[in-house]
Formats: C-alpha cells, structure tokens, sequence
C-alpha cells in the first residue's frame, strides 16, 4: 500500500466508514418509480426513499455515456473527455475530428480518477456490474480503471437475452447461459459480490440496463401489466401528475406541460393500435418491475451480510425517458421476446418524463431531471424526507468521498489529476434544507443549459436562449428570455466561460 493510501486510513482509522452502493437505471423517467408519482410496482425503492431521503431536483448528464463518466469522476462529462458517446463507427470518428476537443473522446482521460480509483487508496473494496460505456477497449475497462471486480457489459444498448452481448468479468470475456436475463443477472452478480467483500467497507457500483431499448421482459411480468395502460398516456400522466403533487415533489403552482405535440390524443387511434401501445409500457413497466426486484436481491444480500445499517444506497437514473423510435427486430416476434427489438417511444417517453417536457438527448427538464434516492440507515436520522436542493451528479463522488474519509487525489498512477467539480451531500442528507447557491452546467449535442438559482438558461442545438424562473416555472412554460435581457446575457457569459474551461463545442451541422 503506497503512502497516501496509508495516511488516509490513518486519518479515518476512528471513523465508522459506511459501505457505498451507487445503483444507476438507464433511460428511466422521473415518474416511472412508486416514490416519485408513478404505477408500477416498485415497492423496494419504495422503501429505500421511506427510509431516507429523495432529491426532487437532481441532475443527470442527459445521456448515457455523458452522465456515466461525470457520476464515476465528479467531474463535467467533457472534463473527462466523455462529452459525447464512446463510440468507434466512422461517423463518431469524424465528427469527434470536426470537434477537435480533448472534451469527445472515446474513454474516460487519464486527467480524471474514478470514484473507484479513489476509493481504493482509502482501503475500499472496489466491485461493478453491467452496463459500463465509457470506454470500449483496454486500458479503458472497469478492472483498468479501479475497480477490483467487474462484471460488466462493456457496451451500451444490448439484447437482454444475451444475443450478441459482450459481458467481461474481470478480463475474461463470459459466455452467457441459455436463461440469461440481463437485470437478473445483473442483480445476482452484485448480490454475490456483496456476500463475498462483505468485509466493510466496499464500494459497489451496479448499473443496469434497465429500462433502455429493446423492449425486453419475461412473458409472465409483461402479463402482469398487460390491459392497465388501455387507458393511455394522456390520462396517465394527469394520474401521475396528481400523485406527484400528493407526495410533495411538485409545486402546486407548476402545471403539467401539455402532451408533445408529436404525440396523437388517445382517444383518436384504433382499438388495434391501443391494444399494441398497451403492450409496448406494459413491456417498459415490466423491466421497471425486474429492476425493482434486482435491487430488493442487492438489499437482501445487504441485510444478510449484516452491512444493511452502514450502508449509503444511492439510487438515480443517467437520463429522461427516451422517445427514440427503434424497431429492428426479426419479422413477427412478439414485443418482448428474444427475437423482437423496439422502444417504447416518444407518447410514452412524455408520460415517464411527467411533469417535464422534452427527453433524453435534451437539457430541458424532462431529459435531465432524475429521481434519486439516498437510505443509510446509520448516518440519515430523519426518514422519508425530500430535499429541494438543485445537485448534479459531480456531486456522488465527493459525498463518497466525504463519507469515506478520503481525499482526492492529486496524483494517480505517476501522473497529475484534475480537481473534481462536486460538493458533498452530506449536509443534504443530514438535515440541511439548503446549500450555497451556484452554477451548473450542461451540453449534449448543441443542447445546452446552464442553472443558477432559480434562473435556468436553455436552447435546443440551433436555437435561441430560453430563459426561465425555475421556482415559479420548473415545467418550463413561460420563457422569460425577452423581458430580462441581462439575466440572458450574465447568463450566456457563465455558459461560454464554462464551455471553454471544460473543452465544450458548438455542435455541428444542422
């Protein structure tokens, strides 16, 4: 063990250092989960909100690779060179050319150091399962970059059934068994890991896959929801709308955003075509359902291993519901099954998003804004409380580090590392209600935002400066750009310096 691993266990030796469990769903809405308004059975996170905290203004990266790299790193997705999709197509290869950006690259720099590299000097047992998409290639997998064990799909989108998936542990690449069903494999995995390194402390970092594209499930929990979405998106919303409200996540004087004018009234499709929209959330809300269970697994394996009170369970999603029109499967399969491959889609994506308007890829609220959970029994005294508080995902890794008594590296593997961008949650979690006020920032695709306060400035690739008071207008409804002219401009000048700072581009072509 090098010096500095040594002088932080020194330093925390006293310290009753809780067990982290960070537990990221993918493309999942902010109102798809029982605790934040939503129908689907998911009574384990359920419990974990009851038992802790829920951010009702937390952020994500608006997609995948994006947020992935700023949650592992605590800092801006093009801080550390991910501020696009890890991808090797030619198409990515040119455009991260025509960029010219240290902020599009394909894997985490080596400038940044993973929550699991920083863990580990501190003594931490470090472990990750499933999807990972921050680098495709060594040096750049899981077991390259601080994680002691890693079983994990290495790209992005996959066939739950396992066709064609590309799963390593460690090193190795796995062949998957004929029942193989990623979420609960993925669950089991992490359920074993904990039951194995259950000598405290350890950092565990589960990702699933789940409820991203395809639209796959077992066929006995798509019947469970089947006929219970014949009602349609519209009412759907209003329902969950209504229960938002009712638990407190919204202020009364936010109204829901009107349904996306690409999206058709319900009551003018035919009965076959309801019939086929039933099963396309059916099928979402049974992979919801999956994930919730696969965290119960994580839970149990918790309480099993007597690790459950000293444990900080995080939980949150890496974007908004997706409104992308897949459909690539074989001819005839049925919608769920191993032979199929379609998305759930925008009429359904604008209900997961409820109350928001826009989806992931955007910087709007709907494509950034996720539930997140926050249970450590031993260190939240107060239960089932929401915090109002904007935070960002640069900010997981401070607070791990916080909790765990570890600072952050200047140096790691012989060479200099640069500053994290988050700030602890800990005061958050422990009873503060409120934090100094600053700056937050994104850019995905030309899509971009900043927030400061109240005040959010945002605009679509191409498009004009919105401006709008978050406090009295969080659904983003009345742009105030044209009646505060220097809000805009002060504004802008935040945005443009960031974006220089962090290696952010204009975003090219149409």
């Amino acid at each position: 063990m090098n010096l500095f691993a040594l002088l932080c266990l020194a330093v925390t030796a006293a310290v009753k250092r809780p067990n982290i469990v960070v537990i990221l769903a993918d493309d999942l809405g902010y109102s798809d989960i029982g605790s934040f308004g939503g129908e689907i059975a998911t009574p384990n996170l359920d419990r974990l909100a009851a038992g802790g905290v829920r951010f009702t203004q937390f952020y994500n990266g608006a997609r995948c690779c994006p947020t992935r790299a700023a949650l592992l790193t605590g800092r801006y997705a093009h801080q550390a060179g991910v501020g696009h999709m890890v991808d090797e197509s030619t198409q990515m290869t040119a455009l991260r050319a025509k960029l010219n950006s240290s902020g599009y690259t394909n894997a985490i720099n080596d400038r940044s150091v993973t929550m699991a590299e920083a863990l580990r000097t501190g003594g931490y047992r470090t472990m990750t399962v499933g999807k990972w998409h921050v680098g495709y290639n060594r040096p750049h997998w899981p077991i390259d970059r601080g994680f002691d064990r890693s079983f994990s799909l290495i790209g992005g989108a996959m066939n739950y059934f396992g066709e064609g998936a590309k799963i390593v542990e460690g090193e190795t690449a796995v062949k998957l068994p004929d029942d193989f069903y990623s979420t609960e494999a993925f669950a089991k995995r992490a359920s074993d890991y904990i039951n194995e390194e259950a000598r405290a402390p350890f950092f565990l970092y589960l990702a699933f896959n789940a409820p991203h594209w395809p639209l796959h499930a077992r066929p006995d929990d798509i019947a469970r929801y089947r006929g219970k979405y014949k009602d349609g998106w519209d009412v759907l919303r209003q329902r969950r709308h209504a229960r938002q409200l009712d638990l407190g996540l919204l202020d009364k004087r936010w109204p829901m955003t009107p349904r996306d004018p690409a999206s058709p009234a319900w009551d003018t499709l035919t009965d076959a075509e309801k019939d086929e929209w039933d099963l396309r959330m059916a099928t979402y809300a049974a992979m919801v359902d999956s994930l919730d269970r696969g965290v119960g697994q994580v839970l149990a394996a918790l309480r099993d291993t007597g690790t459950e009170e000293n444990t900080l369970v995080i939980f949150l999603s890496d974007n908004g519901g997706c409104a992308e029109k897949i459909d690539r499967g074989k001819a005839g399969a049925a919608m769920g099954a191993r032979d199929s491959y379609t998305s759930y889609r925008l009429p359904w994506a604008n209900a997961s998003n409820t109350p928001f308007r826009l989806y992931k890829h955007w910087v709007h609220e709907g494509g950034i804004s996720t539930p997140f959970i926050a249970s450590w029994p031993a260190g939240i005294k107060k239960k089932d409380v929401l915090v109002h508080e904007p935070s960002h995902l640069v900010d997981v890794m401070a607070t791990a580090l916080d909790l765990a008594g570890v600072r952050y590296p200047r140096r790691h593997a012989g060479h200099a590392v640069e500053p994290a961008e988050g700030r602890s949650l800990r005061p958050l979690l422990q009873g503060a209600r409120k934090a100094p006020v600053r700056a937050l920032y994104w850019e995905h695709e030309g899509n971009r935002a900043v927030r400061e306060g109240k005040w959010k400035l945002v605009a679509r690739h191409r498009g004009d400066w919105e401006l709008y008071d978050l406090d009295a207008d969080r659904t983003e409804l009345t742009d105030l750009a044209s009646k505060n002219p220097a809000q805009v401009k002060a504004l802008t000048a935040k945005y443009d310096a960031w974006a220089r700072r962090v290696g952010a581009r204009p975003w090219p072509g149409e």
